[in-house]
């Protein structure tokens, strides 16, 4: 019943802090990626103090490099290729990632990484769901989620290939793995994005994909002959029941057809989860097996790469990117949404980078599942869905599929490097 004057159109009352907000977490960005480029050079002086050379004598290699011209003017890049020649080979992403903030608290850091991890997306998740609800004078509306798709991976982009150079390219990389993995991941999120415009609720959508074990497990149950406990059971039927239960108990207004539609993208965009875990597992073995080690930005960069490809070539296929640029075009307020939920994305992913770097994998998973169950709720309070007793005791039972799932993987107990 509250905030139903919403429902067609998001209130503008958002917008009055997008661009404070937005330009909060790119400058945060800029001075992760600044750190990573100042914190590179001193762990490499550090680390050139050895034995075998002293600092005299790499003094004279820097000058010859200077006056030869033959490397830009930053002392990292001489002194790194000075490092590689002694030790033979990168260092490893964990490494690298983790000298960024090595003189800050480990509390200092897990409030960098998450804070940027909940403003980013939560915003992201709020301006995904404003781009399908919005509604043009005319009654259109944005169906172009390939060209979405486009434009985010085009954002990621960008921000990888920066990190990538800041943080140094790795080469010999398998990209016919990143290829495969990539396409398999873009046509998920196309899938969720569909759901969306077939009328499937955020709220709903959100608590489905939190059940993207439901494929991983039955995967492993059929090829990989793999067992799994009552609990894992249980959890991933609290999940998937609780979701049904909201979709029943959400107040309806008609459209059930297209509702049905985007349930099936959705069950597709979990498929299609359980299929990109896969093919990522088979990328990390590529990778060992050519003897690279790639580094987060490397991984960033060549996966939105290939995603942006299958993108643009399904948009084009589709016949997406004229309609969807004249729809912009004439709804710039919808334009300016898009570019905003791009951005988020790809500083959201230089935040997850950044956590994984610093902390055991369970704290980002802590993260990103308790961001999930934050952006369900925003939306229902500040996007005006009205839920009955019913749908609220979806919003349990799911929210306590998750919370069960946090608690079983809480036994690794993580730890910061």
């Amino acid at each position: 019943m509250f905030l139903d004057r919403q429902k067609d159109n998001p209130s503008p009352h958002n917008l009055n802090i997008m661009p404070r907000f937005l330009s909060f977490l790119l400058l945060v960005a800029i001075l992760i990626n600044n750190t990573v480029a100042s914190s590179s050079t001193t762990s490499t002086r550090s680390h050139i103090a050895s034995p075998r050379r002293s600092l005299a004598s790499l003094d004279k290699v820097k000058q010859i490099k200077i006056t030869k011209n033959t490397q830009p003017p930053t002392a990292a890049l001489g002194l790194d290729t000075i490092i590689k020649q002694q030790r033979g080979g990168s260092s490893t992403a964990a490494a690298t990632m983790t000298q960024e903030s090595a003189g800050l608290p480990s509390a200092v850091k897990l409030l960098i990484g998450a804070g940027g991890i909940y403003a980013a997306f939560l915003y992201y998740g709020s301006l995904q769901e404003d781009v399908f609800r919005y509604t043009a004078e005319d009654g259109s509306q944005f169906k172009q989620a390939w060209l979405l798709q486009v434009l985010e991976a085009l954002a990621n982009v960008v921000i990888g290939f920066i990190g990538m150079q800041l943080t140094g390219p790795t080469k010999g990389i398998p990209k016919q793995a990143f290829a495969i993995s990539g396409a398999s991941q873009v046509t998920a999120k196309a899938c969720t994005s569909l759901a969306l415009a077939n009328g499937l609720s955020f709220p709903v959508a959100t608590l489905a994909k939190s059940g993207k074990m439901a494929p991983v497990m039955l995967g492993s149950l059929i090829l990989g002959g793999a067992s799994y406990s009552i609990r894992e059971y249980l959890q991933v039927a609290a999940i998937i029941g609780g979701t049904a239960i909201v979709s029943m108990g959400k107040k309806k207004g008609g459209g059930s057809s297209s509702s049905m539609m985007g349930v099936a993208y959705i069950v597709m965009s979990l498929v299609l989860d359980g299929v990109t875990a896969g093919f990522q597992k088979r990328l990390k073995e590529e990778t060992k097996k050519a003897g690279v080690k790639p580094k987060p930005y490397d991984f960033m960069f060549w996966t939105n790469w290939y995603m942006c490809v299958t993108a643009v070539v399904i948009s084009v296929a589709l016949n997406e990117v004229k309609p969807g640029l004249a729809f912009c075009t004439a709804n710039p307020e919808i334009f300016e949404k898009i570019i905003k939920f791009a951005l988020c994305s790809a500083v959201g992913q230089s935040f997850i980078f950044y956590t994984i770097a610093n902390f055991d994998p369970l704290v980002l998973s802590t993260v990103t599942t308790t961001r999930k169950i934050f952006s369900v709720m925003l939306s229902i309070f500040l996007k005006g869905h009205s839920l009955s007793l019913t749908g609220w005791s979806g919003i349990a039972l799911a929210c306590s599929g998750i919370f069960s799932e946090l608690l079983a993987k809480m036994g690794g107990h993580a730890k910061p490097h």
